[in-house]
């Protein structure tokens, strides 16, 4: 039984000001870069059986960065959650026409659906669980959520118990045969 290592991007503009940033491609910030290059460590040397990363650019480089250039494959499962019409405002933004509003109990107008990013998250456990060794996700905060949450069995609006720093550090694992969290946003 295998290990998923979820990694999550280094710092953008966006992310830095709360923006949701969903399919929108841009890049690191420098301070980004430096995370992304520090994640080598948090790791320790470890070897993956699979390197699957989201195919935006601030996924793909930080697991560059990370030093998995040489063996990352785009898996366009992992890419972030689609957010419609909320593209690139805050949660205050969205508040003033939506007071109380939060993305895993409301819907993103023009963008996808909870239900949907699951069924994304799933598609990756599948394809990982089926690998003989531990395997690295580089992705977005909130997918990475959504597939933390159904891993150990919560209904994909249990997301919102997690948060993701940038460049954060998790691992889904094994108690015996019980799914579980062994690391979380290191």
């Amino acid at each position: 039984m295998a290990d998923l290592w979820l990694i999550r991007h280094g710092e953008t503009a966006w992310s830095l000001s709360g923006a949701h940033t969903g399919r929108t491609d841009i890049p690191l910030t420098p301070a980004g870069e430096e995370q992304a290059a520090g994640i080598r460590t948090k790791l320790g040397g470890r070897n993956f059986a699979l390197v699957l990363s989201s195919p935006l650019e601030r996924a793909r480089r930080t697991c560059e960065l990370a030093g998995f250039a040489d063996v990352m494959q785009l898996e366009p499962n992992l890419a972030e959650w689609a957010y419609g019409e909320y593209e690139g405002r805050t949660t205050a933004q969205i508040r003033v026409d939506r007071p109380g509003w939060t993305p895993f109990k409301d819907d993103f107008p023009g963008g996808e659906t909870l239900a949907d990013v699951a069924v994304r998250a799933q598609a990756v456990i599948d394809r990982a669980v089926a690998e003989d060794g531990d395997v690295a996700l580089f992705a977005h905060a909130h997918i990475l959520r959504v597939l933390a949450a159904c891993w150990v069995g919560l209904p994909p609006q249990g997301a919102r118990y997690f948060t993701m720093s940038p460049a954060g550090v998790s691992t889904l694992g094994y108690e015996r045969e019980n799914r579980v969290i062994l690391r979380w946003n290191l």
